[in-house]
């Protein structure tokens, strides 16, 4: 029974892991990638991802088609929560005045947090007020295509 629990979390992760990287995020699996990543020139999104099914059913699917829009970040990045603990501590280090949360966004600006989208602002909300609140965050922050 406990094997069968194990694959199955490893299915979660391993889906929801390519289901980002797909949608063209670049994995942080490490501090040292979190520093070089959240301290480029430009804007970054960060999509903290967790195995929950706000997750899957809302941010994930909001990560992506947020995108679809005349401004976006320059780099698209994620870290998993749960999974890469120390990737995401460093990550949540930037993210100051905001208690850990996942799933979550963190929009920077040269290494410096422009907005965040908290789980309180997922979880029980229809994807599409996900997608229009990072779209609302590009258009402050952003530049144009």
């Amino acid at each position: 029974m406990n094997m069968d629990f194990n694959f199955f979390m490893n299915d979660v992760v391993t889906n929801a892991r390519k289901e980002i990287v797909d949608a063209g995020y670049e994995e942080l699996k490490t501090p040292e990638d979190v520093e070089r990543a959240l301290n480029k020139e430009g804007t970054t999104l960060v999509m903290v991802n967790s195995v929950c099914g706000c997750a899957g059913g809302i941010a994930r699917p909001a990560a992506a088609h947020s995108l679809h829009y005349d401004k976006r970040p320059d780099h698209l990045v994620t870290v998993f929560a749960g999974q890469d603990k120390e990737a995401t501590d460093a990550a949540r280090s930037y993210f100051t005045g905001f208690p850990p949360s996942s799933p979550s966004f963190a929009l920077l600006k040269d290494g410096k947090l422009c907005q965040m989208v908290e789980r309180h602002e997922i979880e029980g909300h229809e994807p599409m007020a996900v997608i229009n609140k990072l779209q609302n965050a590009f258009e402050q922050h952003c530049k144009d295509l």
